[in-house]
């Protein structure tokens, strides 16, 4: 799940937020199909200065949704398919909770509605940048190295899975590969192929 269908989001989730300090993942392996990897996943992210996210994936959902939901001091934005939504607080809402006498009541909102006719070029875009650096040195679009930061988050949430705990990035490689070869001697997969 994490390293097949969902890299693109992992990708988006490090470029847009960077990398959390700590993760605490529940994986379920097999939940909706015949495999031994995740096909559900929930993980809680936590950065140094507080902020906190929740990313979660799973196969087993008809139809499915990609959606990305991001709320701020001045309120949230709401990506899904080609339409963003954005509410607007009027104060900061750090500021409305910490001055306004009536607790809980929310601050006023303004709202704008965005569509998008079209997803942009995607990986025939990708791969024209990749030769257009290579024959004329354009720069790349998306450098390879940033790619390890979306296999640090999906390791990470494994391994967080495998210990059954928070684990600290960047992630201890040698304790994960301990966990990843106790995974392999525990399989029960059978390579057809001699």
């Amino acid at each position: 799940m994490l390293l097949n269908q969902s890299p693109h989001q992992l990708d988006l989730w490090s470029w847009l937020f960077g990398q959390p300090s700590k993760v605490r993942a529940f994986c379920q392996f097999g939940r909706f199909h015949k495999i031994e990897v995740e096909d559900s996943v929930t993980a809680y992210l936590e950065y140094p200065d507080g902020t906190q996210g929740v990313f979660i994936t799973t196969t087993g959902e008809a139809p499915g949704t990609n959606r990305l939901e991001v709320a701020g001091e001045r309120g949230k934005i709401i990506i899904e398919g080609l339409n963003l939504k954005w509410t607007r607080t009027e104060k900061q809402v750090s500021e409305w909770c910490a001055t306004h006498p009536k607790g809980f009541e929310a601050p006023p909102t303004s709202q704008q509605d965005f569509a998008f006719e079209n997803t942009g070029g995607q990986h025939v875009e990708i791969l024209q940048n990749f030769v257009d650096a290579i024959l004329d040195g354009a720069p790349l679009i998306a450098p390879a190295a940033e790619g390890i930061n979306s296999v640090e988050l999906a390791n990470a949430m494994l391994y967080s899975t495998f210990s059954d705990s928070k684990v600290t990035l960047p992630l201890d490689a040698a304790a994960y590969e301990v966990a990843l070869q106790k995974k392999i001697a525990e399989s029960s997969f059978k390579s057809k192929n001699p």
